[in-house]
């Protein structure tokens, strides 16, 4: 039987930098408050219980050694048994090795959930991996946000800088997460916007997951013109598909095409698309 400690509070003495105090509590301790400013993020499961489970430390300064001064052990959830500990946030753990792994076989084009399981096939199963298939996935988007802030973020800006300079007529917008990092991004050139306001009476929006190499939705607008040719009306690069990031990407749509609504639009039958499509494109 087992649970999840964390360390709730810690004071270190400012002549040694010495910890004197410190309390640890159970990982289920008090209760998760929910971050409405966090846009485009996926809710996570609560795991707060209120759990006044507890262990007070204070520092013997003449042995060096640290005494318990309170405890409470009384949980009030079940604890995790031998068979499901491994899934316990602390004991989870991705090793320098197996971030190579999990790095050649995205750069493979392996999907995380074949390469979780293909990794964990030469270990006697994934549950002997050591971290999930969550922990698999998030390291990769990890990965991709680090490469987005320092490496893909800074060319991508730099091209919509360029086209702006360009052609004043280029458009684009960028949604920042809680954490100031990119989310979403909306892009219009000079033809898209022209072409939208002849032929942008009906159109298509459509999002493609998992075609590129870090497995973001990639969304169009597209029409059709007198020749019955394609024509495109914007992109976009998403964090995810939520009804918060496509609200986002619609209210973006429309501002960069002078609030003109279409008459008709075709989606597939995504729920949160739906829903953000009768919020926003409230006359089609």
């Amino acid at each position: 039987m087992g649970f999840d400690v964390r360390k709730s509070y810690a004071n270190k003495s400012p002549l040694d930098g010495l910890v004197t105090t410190s309390t640890f509590v159970c990982s289920n301790q008090g209760s998760r408050t929910e971050n409405k400013f966090c846009i485009g993020k996926r809710n996570r499961a609560h795991t707060r219980t209120g759990c006044r489970v507890l262990m007070g430390i204070t520092l013997d300064r003449e042995n060096g050694t640290y005494m318990v001064h309170d405890l409470f052990v009384e949980h009030n959830h079940i604890l995790q048994t031998a068979q499901t500990s491994h899934l316990m946030p602390s004991q989870r753990n991705i090793s320098k090795h197996q971030a190579i792994d999990i790095e050649v076989a995205d750069d493979s084009g392996m999907a995380p959930k074949v390469a979780h399981e293909f990794l964990g096939r030469y270990i006697g199963g994934s549950a002997n991996l050591g971290y999930t298939h969550r922990d698999h996935k998030n390291y990769l988007r990890t990965k991709r946000q680090r490469e987005m802030l320092y490496g893909e973020a800074g060319s991508l800006l730099k091209y919509f800088q360029d086209k702006v300079v360009e052609n004043p007529s280029f458009h684009h917008a960028i949604q920042l997460d809680c954490e100031e990092q990119i989310a979403n991004v909306f892009w219009a050139d000079a033809k898209m916007s022209v072409d939208y306001a002849h032929f942008g009476d009906v159109i298509t929006s459509d999002t493609t997951f998992g075609t590129n190499k870090e497995y973001r939705p990639f969304g169009v607008f597209v029409g059709f013109n007198h020749f019955r040719e394609t024509v495109v009306f914007g992109a976009a690069l998403m964090y995810d598909e939520t009804f918060e990031s496509f609200k986002w990407l619609f209210n973006a749509f429309l501002s960069t095409h002078n609030n003109k609504q279409p008459q008709t639009i075709f989606t597939d039958q995504d729920i949160a698309m739906g829903k953000a499509v009768s919020e926003v494109f409230t006359t089609a």
